[in-house]
């Protein structure tokens, strides 16, 4: 694809990145693709999961009841059905290009389990941390369907959907005050269904990373142009003015990007805090049955 000349001076990527296969929940196949190694480099990040299969094998167990304090979850549904059940009183149905937002908080405990016993289900789970004086905040939860989410074309053959933040002046489905919610994250599913180029500003504090689920894709900078292969994270660079992103038709890749905290992380699986001693507390308050209360 040749490259036509612009002024837009795009971040270069700085890592590319492979996820790692693992099974989570109950017996859940997925590829763990931001994972503990990032999460100071990509903070307010946590983990990025990619689920993917038309195997009910790798899916039908689901995940049963299980507990988190601390951060937000934020599910992405790209294909199948799974329901949201948690200990706050909240249920919803993800389904075909859904999401579901759930601020864990002070700690709830809640299950996501399959709707379908065929088919293809794929899709995406990331954490987002929340900043000490929230983590014990009261725990909330938004059920965002497919039509509900936003979506523009800048040019012809490019699909934009806008979770969360905002893209060229397309405010998303999920956009908070940043005085709230410092993380101020963007989510971007981006479709290229033509050979097309795109372009997203990104503020220089913000860290930022994308994926490649389908295709291929192209990182243009003033330096060079990098190719991303599918399956693969590309954390950019934080000089630039954004991210110019070249692709041919096929090709589909989530943009995220958000204000880091900058501040400790603790973790102990499903519990993140800023200290021991509040992990210590956060685990002992779980088994204390705190979180169904």
């Amino acid at each position: 694809m040749n490259t036509p000349p612009t002024s837009f001076q795009g971040r270069r990527i700085e890592q590319q990145v492979q996820g790692q296969a693992t099974r989570d929940g109950d017996g859940v196949k997925l590829t763990r693709v931001l994972t503990q190694a990032h999460q100071r480099r990509l903070d307010p990040f946590l983990m990025l999961d990619n689920f993917g299969s038309d195997d009910p094998k790798d899916y039908g167990g689901g995940f049963p009841d299980h507990p988190h304090r601390g951060f937000e979850t934020v599910t992405y549904m790209i294909a199948g059905r799974m329901r949201h059940k948690d200990s706050a009183g909240h249920e919803g149905l993800l389904q075909n290009g859904g999401v579901q937002w759930m601020t864990a908080g002070r700690g709830v405990v809640h299950s996501e389990m399959p709707e379908q016993e065929e088919g293809v289900m794929e899709g995406f789970q990331l954490w987002l941390n929340l900043p000490s004086r929230d983590k014990m905040c009261t725990p909330s939860y938004q059920d965002i369907q497919s039509n509900a989410i936003p979506e523009f074309s800048p040019q012809q053959g490019l699909k934009v959907r806008v979770i969360a933040g905002a893209s060229q002046g397309v405010v998303g489905a999920v956009h908070r005050p940043t005085d709230e919610f410092p993380t101020n994250a963007l989510y971007l599913d981006i479709h290229f269904e033509t050979q097309a180029s795109f372009q997203q500003n990104l503020p220089p504090q913000h860290n930022a990373f994308l994926f490649v689920y389908r295709g291929t894709v192209k990182v243009i900078s003033k330096e060079q142009q990098t190719p991303v292969a599918l399956h693969t994270m590309a954390i950019l660079h934080n000089e630039g003015e954004g991210v110019e992103i070249q692709a041919n038709a096929g090709s589909k890749i989530l943009l995220i990007a958000g204000q880091p905290l900058n501040e400790p992380i603790a973790q102990y699986g499903p519990f993140v805090m800023n200290t021991r001693e509040e992990l210590i507390q956060a685990v002992d308050d779980f088994r204390a049955g705190l979180y169904n209360s």
